[in-house]
C-alpha cells in the first residue's frame, strides 16, 4: 500500500493536467478539427464531458481506495467487495498498453526535440513544404539520429520521474503546465497578429451537423479517450497519491476542462496561420513537422515562434511521458521491493529498448510486419501494430472493465464515500459511467475490431 502522497491539492491537479495535455491535445486534434470542423470540437467537448470525466473519476476512486499499484488497488477494492482477484486485469491491461504507448511516444517526443534544435539553429528559415519535407524524411530514414532523440526524450523522463514525487514530478509539472499555457496564449496573441482570424473564426464557430457521422463520432470519442489518459493506468496510479480531502469527480472535471481549453488555443494558433497561407488543417500527422514549420520559416518572427511552438510540444509531450512510467514503475516497486529510482530506471530502459524498433521501422526495419497472419492487421509496421494493439484493443478494453466494476460490482457505499455524494447524483454517474460510457465504449471497440 502506497504511502506517497501529493503535497497539495493543487500540485495534484498540476500532475494530473500534465499527464493528460500531451501530443494528443497539440498534434492531434487539431488536424481532425480541419478535416471535420466546429461540429467535431462541439461533439468533443460532449464527450469529454459525459464520457471521459466520469471514467477519470471512477480510475482515481480506484486507485486512491486501493491505494497501490493499477493492478494491486484494482484487485485489492474487488477483493474488499467480496469480488474475485482476478479484477487485477483492469490495472495490467492499462500498464501494459501504457509501456507499449511509451515505446513510441518517446520516438516521436524525439522528433519535437530535433525540431526545437532546427528552430534554434534557424536550419528551416525561407525553406519551402517540399524541402521541409525531405528533412522530416531523412531524419526518419536515419536510425541513429532517431535514437539520439529518443535517448535524450526518454532520458529526460526517467531522470524527471526517478527524482520522486515532490522533487520530481510535481516540481516539473509546476514548471510545464503553467509553462505550456503561457505559451499558448503567447502563441494565440502571435496568430492573432500574423494569421487571418477572419476566416479561421467563422471556420470554428460555423458549424455543419451534416458533417456528423459514425466515424467522426468514434473518432471524437477517441480522441477524448487519448487525451484524457483514460483507461492507461496512469491516473489510477496518481490517485493512489490523492489526499482524501480532494473531490474526485471534480477532479475528473478540472482535467477534461484543461483539455478542452488546450485543444481551443491550440486551434486558434494553428487555424488562423493555415488560413492566412492557404494551407489545409487537415494534413494528418504531417501537419506539425512539416506543414506548420514551413508556415513558421516564411513567417515575421517566424523563427522564434516555431521555437516557442515546439518547446510547447516538449512540455506537453515529456509532462505525459512522464506519467507514462508510472503505473508500470509502480508495479515493480511494489512487487520487487525496488526504490523509485530503479524501477523508473528499469521501466524507462524496457520502453527506450522497445522503442528501437519503431525507430528501426521507420527505416531498415520498414517492410517487418510483427501481426502478419493475422486477419486485417497483417499489413501495419512495428509502430503501427504497436498503436493499434495498445490504442485500440487494449484501452477500450480496459475502459470497458472500469465501467462494469465501477457502476455494476462495487456497492455504491464505495462510490458514495469516495465521490462524496449520494441519492440522485450518484444514480446520475452510475448512469454515465454504466451505460452512457460502455455503450460509447462498445462502438469504438467494436469499429477497431
Amino acid at each position: 500500500m502506497s504511502t506517497d502522497s501529493w503535497s497539495s491539492r493543487m500540485a495534484f491537479y498540476l500532475v494530473a493536467i500534465g499527464a493528460a495535455v500531451g501530443l494528443g491535445t497539440v498534434w492531434r486534434f487539431p488536424y481532425l478539427a480541419g478535416q471535420y470542423g466546429s461540429a467535431f470540437i462541439i461533439l468533443f467537448i460532449l464527450i469529454c464531458a459525459l464520457i471521459a470525466a466520469p471514467i477519470l473519476a471512477a480510475e482515481f476512486l480506484l486507485g486512491r481506495r486501493g491505494r497501490g499499484s493499477p493492478p494491486a488497488a484494482a484487485r485489492d477494492v474487488a477483493t474488499s467487495a467480496g469480488l474475485a482477484p482476478a479484477w487485477s486485469i483492469v490495472g495490467w491491461l492499462g500498464s501494459i498498453a501504457m509501456f507499449l504507448v511509451m515505446a513510441y511516444y518517446s520516438v516521436i517526443g524525439g522528433w519535437v526535440l530535433a525540431y526545437i534544435g532546427h528552430f534554434a539553429a534557424g536550419n528551416l528559415g525561407g525553406l519551402d513544404a517540399v524541402a521541409i519535407g525531405l528533412r522530416f524524411d531523412a531524419l526518419l530514414a536515419d536510425p541513429w539520429k532517431l535514437t539520439l532523440w529518443h535517448t535524450l526524450f526518454m532520458g529526460a523522463t526517467v531522470l524527471t520521474s526517478a527524482v520522486g514525487l515532490e522533487r520530481g514530478i510535481e516540481l516539473a509539472n509546476r514548471i510545464m503546465v503553467p509553462g505550456l499555457f503561457a505559451l499558448l496564449v503567447a502563441l494565440v496573441v502571435y496568430a492573432l497578429f500574423e494569421g487571418d482570424f477572419e476566416r479561421a473564426l467563422p471556420f470554428l464557430l460555423r458549424v455543419d451537423w451534416s458533417m456528423i457521422d459514425a466515424n467522426m463520432v468514434l473518432l471524437a470519442v477517441g480522441q477524448a479517450f487519448f487525451a484524457t489518459g483514460v483507461a492507461m493506468g496512469i491516473m489510477m496510479a496518481y490517485g493512489a497519491y490523492v489526499p482524501r480531502d480532494v473531490p474526485l469527480l471534480r477532479s475528473g472535471a478540472v482535467i477534461s476542462t484543461a483539455i478542452i481549453v488546450a485543444s481551443i488555443l491550440v486551434s486558434l494558433v494553428i487555424f488562423p496561420l493555415a488560413f492566412r497561407y492557404g494551407v489545409d488543417p487537415s494534413q494528418g500527422p504531417r501537419l506539425a513537422f512539416v506543414i506548420l514549420p514551413t508556415i513558421f520559416s516564411g513567417m515575421p518572427g517566424g523563427q522564434l515562434a516555431g521555437f516557442a511552438f515546439f518547446v510547447l510540444l516538449a512540455f506537453a509531450a515529456l509532462s505525459s511521458a512522464i506519467a507514462g512510467l508510472e503505473p508500470l514503475a509502480a508495479v515493480l516497486r511494489e512487487r520487487l521491493a525496488w526504490p523509485r529510482p530503479r524501477a523508473v530506471c528499469v521501466t524507462g530502459f524496457g520502453a527506450w529498448f522497445l522503442g528501437l524498433a519503431v525507430v528501426l521501422s521507420f527505416n531498415h526495419w520498414q517492410d517487418v510486419r510483427p501481426l502478419a497472419g493475422i486477419p486485417g492487421l497483417g499489413r501495419r509496421g512495428i509502430f503501427d501494430a504497436l498503436d493499434y494493439v495498445s490504442a485500440n484493443l487494449m484501452l477500450p478494453l480496459g475502459a470497458l472493465l472500469i465501467c462494469i466494476l465501477v457502476a455494476w460490482r462495487l456497492p455504491r457505499q464505495y462510490l458514495s464515500e469516495e465521490l462524496g455524494f449520494s441519492g440522485l447524483q450518484l444514480s446520475i454517474y452510475r448512469l454515465l459511467i454504466g451505460v452512457l460510457c460502455p455503450l460509447a465504449i462498445a462502438a469504438m471497440f467494436l469499429a477497431n475490431l
